[in-house]
């Protein structure tokens, strides 16, 4: 089974609502030695994030500069953020959240494409703040027992597999086995990739029937 958020978030919050002042929301930064503060309304939803590097952007002057028509979109909104005085005005919005169920590869991917350390981690139904995950958070899948991803490898792609032998060391799978169609060996690998933990899969898998053919090269006369 996939690990998910619910299994490595923290439900230690750090919040700021949006009125709060632009040193309230440092102090807050400070003094929990947090990367990045969640934004809230009165009802605990989520409306934005606060980084640390928006309150850098604003502490050295980001905004001073004025219009400029050569000025891009990026830099506008940063000097729009620059400028602002509470976290409404300073906060990027909307916040990129997850729920307790989201797989934490999901979780890692956004966070990844996003280029964000954390992310609010939200009621599925409400949109109010449950708790936070971590970039910390997630490496905690890559902790597993060889032992536990052997198992779970094993329940997965055992029934599909002839012969099958499966050993795991330092997160790497090696399947060794045959299978009866040759299309089956792409969704077993790809499934063995899906398992918590799993950083490399290396497979020996024989098939005894080529069901997906052969490509006949081309013709040049």
């Amino acid at each position: 089974m996939p690990m998910t958020v619910r299994d490595v978030m923290s439900r230690f919050v750090i919040a700021v609502e949006t009125g709060a002042s632009f040193s309230d929301v440092v102090n807050a930064v400070c003094r929990f030695n947090v990367d990045a503060v969640p934004v809230v309304d009165q009802d605990k939803c989520v409306l934005g994030v606060i980084s640390d590097d928006d309150l850098l952007l604003k502490g050295l002057g980001g905004g001073r500069t004025g219009d400029s028509i050569f000025e891009g979109a990026a830099r506008r909104r940063e000097r729009r953020k620059a400028m602002g005085r509470t976290a409404a005005e300073i906060m990027t919005s909307p916040a990129v959240t997850v729920t307790e169920d989201t797989a934490l590869r999901h979780a890692a991917h956004l966070m990844h494409d996003n280029r964000i350390r954390q992310l609010p981690v939200v009621d599925a139904r409400t949109g109010s703040i449950l708790g936070l995950v971590r970039q910390a958070d997630l490496l905690k899948v890559f902790s597993r027992s060889p032992e536990d991803i052997r198992d779970e490898v094993i329940a997965m792609v055992g029934p599909y597999i002839r012969s099958c032998t499966v050993q795991v060391e330092d997160g790497v799978v090696s399947l060794v086995g045959s299978v009866d169609r040759r299309s089956r060996i792409a969704i077993l690998l790809d499934a063995v990739w899906q398992v918590d933990g799993v950083v490399d899969v290396e497979a020996e898998v024989s098939y005894a029937e080529d069901d997906l053919g052969r490509t006949v090269p081309p013709l040049y006369i």
